[in-house]
This record gives C-alpha cells, structure tokens and sequence, in this order.
C-alpha cells in the first residue's frame, strides 16, 4: 500500500526527510509588526526574530485552511496520515480534520487518519519518523494508527526559553512576572501535558542551569531508555549541542536527531529557544 504523511509547519522536519517524497509539508502564516511569514521554503527566521523583537505585539499565526489540508490529502496515496501540532495550541488540528471529512465524501476508500499529536516541533517529528517506520513495513493501516496514538500518549515534550518576551506578549505570562523574572535572568523549564497544554515544570538562574534540569527529567525517567530524542533549536545550534552531549553523558536513549526551529516554531520558542522530545 502506497502511503503519505501529511505534517503541519510546526513539524520541524530535517534536511533529510524534507527530500523525503513520503512527507508533504502544509504551511501555517505568521503576522509579527506588520509583516506576513508563510512557514514554507521561503521562510527566513533572521527576519522573523527581528520582527517579533520589534513589536510591541505579539506575533499571530495562522492555521492552515480546510482546503489546503484537500489538496495536500489528493496526492494518489492509499493510506494518508496526519500529524498537527497540539489541538489546544493552535486551529491546524480541526482544520485538518474538516478536510478529513470533506475528503472521505467523496473518496471512502481512502485511509486517512488525523494524529493530534499533543505537542509541537520536536514532537511531530518523532511522530512522522514514528509513522514512517511502520507504514514502511507494510504494517496495516489501523494497526499504524493504534501503535502510533499509544507513542503519542507516552511521548514527552519539553522546553527552555531563553526570553519571556513573547509570553508576556500573548498574556501567558503577566508583565509583572516578566519583569521580575528577566530583572532575575530565570530561566523557565517548561512542558507538555498528556493533552498537548503547556505548563510550567521549574525554573533555573541560568540557561545552561535549566537545559541541565531538562536533561536530569530524561535521565530520571525509567522509560527514556532506547528512545528516540529530537532536539529543536531556534537560533542557537550550540545549546542543541549541549544538551545532545549531556544526554549522551547522562542518560541511554537511542538516536538524537538536532533539527531547526522553523516559523511556528521560532514563535512559540523564541530566540535561544530549545525543544526536546523523547
């Protein structure tokens, strides 16, 4: 059976599989200080992070439509499957389940399946390559989907944020917090729920203090052992780095893949941002 996995732009995917005929990207838009990023090819992050650094407001995105999530689905695959970012972070997830809908109408013999994927950059990614690894084997399509949506549930997401800027811009963080945690230089440790919500996991005084923290969750996690670790970085390769060398100090996962922040993601996470999911 032919297959295609159909990701959202907050699926940080490599160099590699973005040359991977399998994958099919759908952007999301960003408007940041009067400008308007399309989160494809022609994505350039220096102009994103300059723009947001500029605004008095914070930057909004916007989600792919119904019909874009159509026509990326018409590609003459079999199965079609799905992967968007946190259904409680952004509009993708619904959008591509009308599309979904709209698609099975007219074509019921198609296979498709939407992946909530409860997490964003890192966390799509581990899902797509996840996907991409049974799908290959000829494993049933239903049978991908059931292995997948348990990954998913066991998945774990974090990160660390370098500014607060965009936070405290979108009203997640009050101006008086980031007044005093930037007079402090804190650094926040922050996470994903098992639905996909963010929330706070603990805070350090520095940079390096809080990736070491991120790193320390993993190490002290019983199931990290042989998993796969996606790093996502936006703007600082270095950090990424770190923490691929302490996990390997540390802790006994399998592969660690570094990836670059796209759009989406470089809104979410910000200058120095760094994700992780294993």
């Amino acid at each position: 059976m032919s297959f295609r996995i159909i990701v959202d732009s907050c699926c940080d995917l490599s160099a590699q599989m973005k040359n991977d005929p399998c994958f099919i990207k759908v952007p999301l838009t960003i408007r940041s200080n009067g400008s308007v990023f399309v989160d494809d090819d022609t994505f350039d992050q220096a102009d994103l992070l300059w723009s947001m650094k500029q605004s008095e407001s914070a930057p909004s995105t916007a989600c792919p439509s119904p019909q874009n999530y159509l026509d990326a689905y018409r590609n003459g695959a079999e199965d079609i499957y799905v992967v968007t970012l946190s259904a409680l972070l952004s509009g993708s997830h619904n959008c591509a389940e009308q599309a979904r809908v709209l698609l099975e109408e007219d074509n019921p013999e198609l296979n498709i399946h939407v992946f909530n994927s409860c997490s964003a950059s890192s966390g799509e990614v581990l899902v797509a390559m996840k996907i991409r690894e049974l799908a290959s084997t000829g494993m049933p399509f239903k049978k991908v989907v059931r292995e997948v949506e348990q990954f998913i549930f066991q998945m774990q997401t974090m990160f660390v944020l370098d500014s607060l800027e965009n936070l405290r811009k979108n009203g997640r963080l009050t101006r008086l917090q980031a007044v005093v945690t930037g007079a402090l230089k804190i650094k926040l440790l922050m996470g994903a729920t098992s639905e996909g919500e963010i929330y706070k996991i603990g805070q350090a005084l520095s940079i390096k203090q809080a990736l070491s923290k991120l790193v320390d969750r993993i190490a002290a996690d019983p199931n990290h052992v042989g998993r796969t670790v996606a790093i996502c970085h936006c703007n600082c390769l270095d950090r990424a780095f770190l923490v691929k060398q302490q996990i390997e100090a540390k802790c006994r996962v399998g592969q660690i893949h570094i990836l670059e922040a796209g759009g989406i993601t470089s809104v979410y996470a910000n200058d120095g941002g760094v994700v992780v999911a294993y």
